[in-house]
């Protein structure tokens, strides 16, 4: 495959809801969407990159950066065959993992347009449609968060996660189990927020029966999470802790986790994405796919990537009306059955760029030309 021209567009959308983690309060997302063109063919990407670096070292700034000055430039200096080929070419810089997998992720889309296959069946995937459950935010009153909880029960979503922290933990899950029960698929989010200083604190979540509270510990530990999960009956996620494949192994070894959390612009794209499925799968480590607020473009990334057999936990691709008034895709992403999306059959990612909604929330627009 030889790329003839790659364009970064930026765009600025609205959420449809704030969105509050331990981190921050995000109300738009700031983000780059990627257009590859190889002869008749256009591949497409998105950075997941958000504006502060909070959940890790890129931004969206950093991360169009990096794009710009190194991996589009060794992508028009090298061979491709096949998107593996990327993670090798790009191994030369170090991390910039949300920046890589942009990239990558066109390279996946455009290779499986022109073999006329989809990107799940490109990647491997087997399933017709997938579970989906949705990632709540906190709120402003424990009232307001099992308002919005009974809502999405009522939509179908076959997963529960709630945001945590220090002072917002076994209060807000205790009323969720009070009011709905104790069947009801729940998992907490720590996003890094504890010490094991707070491990009686934690430990007092395990009547709760969560499926898994994730990544409560520092963003790069292993060793606590380890001895962390030895104290603990709910089993551990990690999340931001596992970048790659070779983190994977290490924290497998270590017992620091019982199941892991995929994102693909965290581990650099679906290239490593896919390898750490495949080591997870083999060692018996189920895995689910985390979301980033993506638009339509990543959500669809998401929605191939979980299409592969080990995904056995409802991940956090909601459908477009979750997040957006109006997606960058169409048809925009919807549940096919009551916390089900279907894995698209068609070429590539599946779904067609809305260039109106695109014009009407790009701030900037670059073209780079491949004159090698």
């Amino acid at each position: 495959m030889k790329m003839d021209k790659i364009e970064l567009l930026h765009l600025k959308m609205p959420l449809l809801h704030p969105f509050e983690t331990s981190f921050g309060r995000l109300t738009e997302k700031d983000f780059y969407l990627i257009k590859m063109f190889s002869g008749e063919h256009i591949g497409y990407g998105e950075s997941v990159a958000m504006p502060n670096p909070g959940y890790t070292e890129e931004t969206t700034g950093t991360s169009a950066y990096m794009m710009e000055e190194f991996l589009i430039p060794l992508l028009f200096k090298n061979k491709i065959n096949h998107p593996d080929d990327v993670s090798a070419i790009f191994s030369p810089i170090r991390r910039n993992n949300m920046a890589k997998a942009a990239l990558e992720g066109a390279v996946w889309d455009l290779y499986s347009k022109k073999r006329k296959i989809s990107l799940a069946h490109a990647l491997g995937g087997t399933r017709e449609s997938i579970d989906v459950g949705v990632s709540i935010g906190i709120q402003k009153s424990i009232d307001d968060l099992l308002l919005k909880i009974e809502g999405y029960l009522s939509e179908g979503y076959k997963k529960i996660k709630v945001k945590i922290k220090p002072g917002y933990d076994l209060e807000p899950l205790t009323k969720i189990r009070e009011k709905f029960g104790i069947n009801i698929p729940l998992m907490a989010d720590a996003n890094s927020a504890y010490s094991l200083e707070d491990l009686d604190q934690l430990k007092k979540l395990d009547p709760l029966k969560l499926l898994m509270i994730e990544q409560p510990l520092a963003f790069d530990d292993m060793l606590d999470h380890a001895v962390l999960q030895k104290q603990l009956d709910t089993p551990i996620c990690l999340d931001e802790s596992i970048c790659s494949a070779e983190d994977a192994r290490k924290a497998i070894e270590l017992d620091s986790c019982r199941i892991i959390n995929l994102k693909i612009g965290r581990v650099g794209g679906l290239t490593e994405a896919k390898k750490i499925h495949d080591l997870c799968q083999k060692n018996n480590i189920p895995v689910w796919c985390g979301g980033m607020l993506e638009a339509g473009v990543g959500r669809a990334h998401n929605i191939a990537i979980t299409s592969l057999s080990n995904f056995t936990i409802a991940g956090d691709t909601s459908a477009s009306d979750r997040y957006w008034q109006e997606d960058i895709i169409q048809p925009e992403v919807q549940m096919s059955a009551p916390g089900k999306i279907a894995v698209p059959t068609s070429a590539g990612i599946g779904y067609e760029l809305n260039e109106q909604v695109i014009k009407k929330y790009m701030i900037g627009k670059k073209i780079y030309t491949n004159d090698i």
